[in-house]
């Protein structure tokens, strides 16, 4: 009988000791945020996605009323940014502006020291980066012409990209498949390197943001040929630039997203919270303003539809890096 009841008393401690840790999550829920909340951005200052971070930043530290501080963490195409964010405890206080670059991490980097799938926990897509094909004004002026041209010279024209893996990489991919046409991949090791050497008529032709496409398209330093706005529609920043739809390529609409992922096993309370509070910062007139100069879609995406985003994307991606055999060395 005292067996019995030391086991009795065991299971009931153990039980106790379960419904602690199971009260444990909604207290912290309750009491998040009290210290400041610590964003990650895989890329350096000045970038796309560090601009749109500190958009973001004093909106969202308003709204949580703890400060925002912003940590650029470039390197090996986020896979620095992702690997900090996994060894973060997740208890809401560290997160990232993850890109399209960390589903493409997946199938081009051996041994990643995380698994995109499952130590990612999505928050919110937050914004979507439509993307144009520019060419050097020597170029044809129309995109049927342009592959009219580079299907009679294959392995003689060049692109470029801000890097391996990169979606200005991948989309181009895809579409070189699509058109039937083989043009030389030439990686930099950011956009700007990659559109001075387009300006320059080093290189023939690249996939870069609409943002990067509109200015140095004014200035007549490159021709836009196709632009890949959501749902067919054309870009605001270049509505004179037929669609890929207009221009014969149904379907094909490259871009690239901006999303907020914190490390797996966040408290479901604090990744509602965070995606309430991000995705109403998008909305405010400032933000939504200089979203719109920057070229970017707003998104404003539930937890669950950046999950599925991330598992098509996973699919999608790594089917043509296996197809076209990309790697990265």
């Amino acid at each position: 009988m005292q067996i019995h009841g030391n086991v009795r008393r065991i299971g009931l401690g153990l039980l106790g000791m379960g419904l602690l840790l199971g009260a444990l999550q909604p207290t912290q829920a309750q009491t998040w945020p009290d210290r400041p909340l610590r964003v990650i951005v895989g890329f350096g200052a000045g970038g796309s996605t560090d601009i749109f971070a500190r958009l973001l930043q004093p909106e969202v530290s308003k709204a949580l009323g703890q400060p925002v501080i912003i940590e650029n963490r470039p390197g090996a195409g986020t896979t620095i940014a992702g690997a900090l964010l996994t060894k973060s405890a997740p208890d809401g206080y560290t997160a990232m502006l993850g890109t399209s670059d960390i589903v493409a991490n997946a199938h081009l980097i051996a041994n990643l020291p995380y698994d995109t799938l499952k130590d990612l926990q999505p928050v919110a897509t937050l914004v979507r980066l439509p993307l144009a094909w520019v060419v050097h004004p020597s170029m044809p002026s129309t995109l049927k012409e342009f592959v009219a041209h580079a299907r009679a010279r294959p392995g003689q024209l060049s692109y470029a990209s801000p890097g391996i893996g990169s979606p200005n990489h991948l989309y181009a991919a895809i579409f070189m498949g699509i058109a039937g046409i083989d043009i030389v991949h030439i990686p930099y090791k950011s956009g700007a390197q990659a559109i001075t050497d387009l300006t320059s008529g080093q290189v023939q032709a690249s996939l870069i943001s609409t943002a990067q496409a509109a200015p140095h398209s004014r200035m007549g330093k490159v021709k836009v040929l196709a632009v890949a706005a959501g749902g067919g529609k054309r870009a605001p920043l270049l509505a004179h630039v037929p669609t890929f739809v207009e221009s014969g390529y149904p379907g094909f609409e490259p871009g690239f997203w901006i999303g907020l992922l914190v490390p797996a096993g966040t408290p479901v309370a604090i990744v509602q919270r965070l995606n309430a509070e991000f995705t109403k910062a998008l909305r405010a007139p400032e933000v939504d303003a200089r979203t719109s100069e920057l070229g970017m879609e707003i998104v404003a995406g539930s937890p669950a539809e950046m999950a599925e985003l991330l598992r098509t994307d996973y699919e999608s991606l790594g089917k043509i890096i296996r197809e076209r055999n990309i790697t990265v060395n």
